[in-house]
């Protein structure tokens, strides 16, 4: 595949699903949401997309078309010819796409968190920023570099929600390469579209939304939804662009409907010559 080669962690035996995260942070973000597949035949593959966490930056210019580039080799190398999985977290429900209309027919199924609809930030349909749950006496215990990108995103402020932003999101902060982030900014959109290539896709399609979420909005992700003759759409009170670290258990609930739904459906029982057994970062 294209250099460089994914910094990966793999858990479990059975149908690849694949967990992509989104800008600025890494694999660690989603790790929150691997007991939800914990059991159901599923191997997780949690990996860090390039310039994020321990994968090196791509060569320039290393933007989205080239981002969507490495991750389909990625998948190939990966999984090879097996049906698989994704789960997409913002600019990962953008790249999710992408791979789906790649790979209509190898794609089980989509589940996608706060996606990026449009990547051109003044496209999007945005809310106010609000906060719901304010503790300012919490927010004094932070380090200033902590608090910032946590006040900045935390709809729900609180000790518990803290803790999750703490292990989930900030270590992915903490690792981002920032010249892999400029090129990115610099080249971010696809050479096409994926959503209009993805009107006849009709495997199980899982969107949720956050109703706070002033990052990507919820009105653009109702409207995509509607593309897929079978997906499920879900618009979370006191949830914003962090989703699953806003709504833990409800998020988790629906994930497992939607993996019930990719289980049912037809080819919905993948392949068993794509299994890991181990629970260990790959090199």
């Amino acid at each position: 595949m294209t250099s460089p080669w994914p910094h990966l962690v793999r858990r479990g035996a059975g149908t690849p699903l694949l967990f992509l995260h989104g800008n600025g942070v890494d694999h660690r973000l989603l790790l929150e949401l691997d007991d939800a597949f914990a059991t159901g035949g599923w191997e997780r593959i949690h990996l860090d997309l390039p310039g994020f966490g321990s994968t090196p930056r791509l060569e320039a210019p290393g933007g989205l078309p080239e981002l969507a580039d490495w991750l389909d080799d990625a998948v190939t190398a990966l999984v090879g010819t097996a049906p698989f999985a994704v789960v997409g977290s913002s600019l990962g429900g953008l790249l999710a796409r992408d791979l789906a209309a790649r790979r209509s027919d190898q794609l089980l199924g989509l589940a996608l968190l706060a996606p990026v609809v449009d990547p051109v930030t003044a496209h999007r349909t945005l809310p106010a920023p609000v906060v719901l749950v304010a503790d300012a006496a919490m927010l004094d215990t932070l380090d200033a570099a902590d608090r910032r990108p946590y006040a900045e995103s935390a709809v729900i402020q609180t000790q518990d929600n803290w803790q999750r932003f703490r292990r989930a999101a900030l270590p992915g902060i903490r690792a981002a390469d920032l010249r892999a982030m400029a090129r990115l900014g610099q080249r971010y959109a696809l050479a096409e579209a994926p959503d209009g290539r993805l009107s006849g896709y009709e495997r199980p399609v899982l969107i949720i939304a956050g109703k706070q979420d002033a990052v990507v909005g919820f009105e653009d992700q109702r409207d995509l939804a509607s593309l897929f003759p079978h997906s499920s759409f879900a618009l979370l009170d006191g949830a914003g662009h962090n989703l699953h670290l806003d709504q833990p258990d409800l998020v988790r609930a629906l994930l497992v409907e939607w993996a019930a739904r990719v289980r049912q459906a037809p080819h919905g029982d993948g392949r068993p010559d794509a299994v890991r057994r181990d629970d260990r970062p790959m090199p």
